[in-house]
């Protein structure tokens, strides 16, 4: 009988949302509707694929696990000591019976839905955000998953017209990386090449020689030359064929900052901590530095993105509850429930479903159109320009070079100054479609993007909004904000039930002030209070025991404003009077209010 008030509740949020849209009620019911949506997600939308035959790790391999995390991502959840670790199974958002092997993945044509649908013609800004938003979202995926090398042999054979300029007839698409252990005659699972837990990989590492290569080996700090970049000769044994060929100049930066804040923790746990050992201060500031990404993602980055004003104050309420920033600083958290005091020091929690990051966040998080082809620097000092520059030319194999040729504050305050790209139709950055890559490969990343949400088993658009509780669309004209991309859709799917789910948030009507779908919101609803609410330690062990009293200070009085002014304090003029960092900054010489 327990349940009853609870799913009235949750079943009158579903109703008021499909009756009139949360985005157009008042804040008050709106945060309502948008808790009783996210219960639903959790109880239909967390769905266990399984994890395969991995065994237990061996604690003896990690003898500081409680109280720091591992490399390799084992002993977060301590009675589930593999949960999240490397080559766990991706989980689902929807049921396993709708994660499908599609009969003709290549229908419509991938290299026709990138060449009619997404190619830029004229660049789209997303006016709302600096280009530091587009940068950031990429570095945080670097985190959060990985699906690894693609496998070299049979390669999906996609078509190409004869009238296409592609150089390979036809074209050819690694697969990616199949599940060893996956069940040929159930649904198609994969597993991460990272750890599922937001634990600040794309900083420290998964791979042991690497993760100790960048240590100084005192005082818990890591190497960083002069431009705050890890040293050359570490860098030259990256291997450019994986995820790192595509680091560019705007993930140098926020690496660099990155990397710098973690040396500065290590300054202050040390003044306040002499007794802690090299691999202690380490411990401490790697907590303290991927809490802080988490803390600046949700409270920054996430509410620049979907500004509209009941998402900004959700997003504030997942890290300091209903209370509030300024009754947590003052009276600090008193209760453990987290709606009222915020996710971190709460009890752990996963919903009866073991923790895994799933196909349908990695199809939602498919951002590129964020990226631009061209590129302004300019001038902290007067605003002039100092290069004009293509997104191959500050690529992976030139990023010292820009970054020896101009100072990292003028290229920060360029990137805040500049804007990113819409979230749209025909707004894929055009080098991307013709992606040289740094190992020598060619690929189109527009058909990829469109092929690996099909080879994964993630629904097609209308399908996919019905598994999120959401109406389908009976017509292009429903489905599309424009008549113009409507009549697009039209054009390559020979029905609506054929979009593309990748495809259909693209060209979807969005909320006030949002950078992104509705329909990928319905997963952000429920994934990113996941990833803070299952992670030990953003939850129990978000303690000073843990982290110490310094370092939990650290996290609650730091933001991505703190982040830049104290490694780039040059940069007050720009960010003055700019309420959100990932807004757009003051360019010199501008009025100032």
């Amino acid at each position: 009988m327990s349940r009853w008030p609870i799913s009235w509740y949750n079943d009158a949020a579903e109703a008021t949302d499909r009756r009139w849209g949360w985005d157009k009620l008042p804040l008050p019911v709106a945060m309502l509707v948008l808790i009783g949506l996210r219960n639903i997600l959790r109880e239909k939308n967390l769905v266990d694929t399984g994890r395969g035959p991995l065994d237990k790790p061996d604690i003896s391999d990690h003898p500081n696990y409680l109280t720091a995390r591992t490399l390799d991502g084992t002993f977060n959840n301590l009675d589930d000591p593999l949960m999240g670790s490397l080559n766990s199974r991706f989980g689902r958002n929807v049921p396993l019976e709708y994660t499908v092997r599609e009969k003709d993945p290549m229908e419509p044509n991938p290299r026709l839905v990138s060449r009619e649908l997404l190619t830029r013609k004229e660049f789209i800004p997303a006016t709302t955000l600096n280009l530091l938003a587009g940068a950031w979202i990429q570095f945080e995926v670097h985190d959060w998953f990985s699906h690894g090398k693609n496998e070299a042999e049979n390669p999906w054979v996609v078509p190409v017209e004869e009238n296409d300029t592609w150089p390979q007839h036809p074209m050819e698409i690694a697969r990616t990386r199949r599940d060893p252990s996956a069940d040929p005659n159930g649904p198609p699972t994969f597993v991460t090449d990272d750890t599922h837990w937001w634990d600040a990989s794309q900083i420290y590492g998964r791979d042991p020689a690497f993760a100790q290569a960048i240590r100084t080996g005192e005082d818990g700090k890591l190497k960083i030359d002069d431009r705050g970049l890890i040293p050359q000769e570490i860098e030259d044994h990256v291997d450019l064929s994986s995820v790192a060929g595509n680091f560019w100049v705007g993930l140098a930066l926020l690496h660099s900052l990155f990397m710098r804040e973690h040396n500065v923790v290590c300054d202050h746990l040390h003044a306040t901590h002499p007794e802690l050992s090299d691999e202690q201060l380490f411990d401490k500031a790697r907590l303290v530095v991927a809490a802080l990404m988490a803390k600046i993602h949700t409270v920054d980055w996430t509410p620049a993105i979907i500004a509209h004003p009941t998402t900004v104050t959700a997003l504030r309420t997942n890290w300091w509850g209903l209370e509030g920033e300024k009754l947590d600083k003052r009276f600090g958290r008193f209760t453990s429930n987290e709606v009222i005091r915020g996710i971190p020091g709460s009890p752990t929690a996963l919903h009866g479903v073991p923790y895994q990051l799933t196909e349908e966040f990695v199809a939602v998080y498919r951002m590129h159109p964020l990226i631009p082809d061209d590129f302004d620097f300019r001038s902290l000092a007067d605003d002039k320009t100092l290069q004009q520059r293509t997104l191959p030319e500050i690529g992976v194999l030139h990023v010292r070079e820009r970054l020896t040729e101009m100072s990292m504050a003028d290229v920060m305050y360029s990137f805040g100054t500049s804007h990113p790209g819409a979230i749209t139709l025909h707004n894929f950055p055009r080098f991307l479609q013709h992606f040289d890559k740094a190992d020598g490969t060619l690929v189109d990343l527009a058909s990829i993007d469109v092929l690996r949400v099909r080879e994964r088993g993630v629904p097609r658009y209308n399908e996919f909004r019905r598994l999120l509780h959401l109406k389908a669309y009976d017509t292009f004209e429903e489905m599309a904000d424009t008549p113009e991309h409507a009549a697009d859709l039209k054009r390559i799917y020979s029905d609506p039930e054929q979009v593309d789910t990748m495809i259909g948030m693209y060209a979807e009507k969005k909320p006030e002030g949002f950078g992104f779908s509705d329909t990928a919101f319905r997963i952000f609803i429920l994934m990113a209070s996941r990833r803070l609410e299952a992670d030990r330690f953003f939850t129990r062990d978000y303690r000073p025991e843990v982290y110490t009293k310094e370092g939990i200070g650290w996290v609650e009085a730091n933001s991505m404003r703190t982040l830049l002014l104290r490694h780039f304090p040059e940069l007050e003029p720009a960010l003055q009077g700019v309420a959100n960092p990932f807004a757009p900054w003051q360019r010199a010489g501008a009025a100032k209010s």
